[in-house]
């Protein structure tokens, strides 16, 4: 069958002919106007770019008091742990996984604090959550009659202190993170 023939027959049954879409322009390349074949800077470049210079105070600081309360986290839960083995406690079986718990939510400002230390710019989000997490800690510490008022100033003195330094714009900028609008 000839193509004219085809396209007539192809007509009378309804369909419709198929005509070619124009091509845009392509560059030098090969690629279409506007699309170059540079890849796009990976996260660990714009990191790269963010580690130039001396790590600001600030930035040390966050990092030293997100350290200091993932310690106290392993300090309390290893003090509890010991405590429901060795003890008499009420319940052994609470006191442990009590102790267990607090050992590995420790993990979060400690891996936060070393990546606060490294410059990563993830490691914000984790300080943040874990000065965020110590308020009501805080708050229900200061409610306590008893020694645990003390802490709980402690712990709120640390927590907002922290969240200040975290949020400055010096830390901002060592990190890396661009705000909303300030897409570069």
């Amino acid at each position: 069958m000839a193509l004219p023939q085809a396209v007539a027959v192809g007509a009378a049954c309804g369909a419709r002919p198929r005509t070619r879409t124009p091509r845009p322009p392509s560059g030098p390349d090969g690629y279409p106007a506007g699309v170059s074949s540079e890849q796009n800077p990976s996260p660990d470049a714009a990191e790269a770019a963010a580690a130039d210079g001396p790590r600001p105070r600030r930035l040390t600081y966050a990092a030293v008091l997100a350290a200091l309360e993932g310690l106290a986290l392993v300090a309390g839960g290893l003090w509890v742990l010991v405590l429901g083995v060795t003890g008499d406690p009420d319940g052994r079986q609470q006191a442990v996984t009590l102790g267990v718990t607090l050992v590995v939510l420790a993990l979060l400002p400690l891996l936060a604090a070393r990546g606060l230390l490294l410059r990563r710019g993830w490691s914000r989000g984790p300080a943040v959550i874990t000065q965020l997490m110590a308020l009501p800690v805080a708050y229900s510490l200061l409610q306590a009659d008893s020694m645990a008022i003390p802490a709980g100033i402690a712990l709120a003195v640390i927590a907002v202190a922290a969240l200040v330094l975290l949020v400055n714009g010096e830390t901002t900028r060592a990190l890396g993170i661009k705000g909303p609008g300030r897409a570069e």
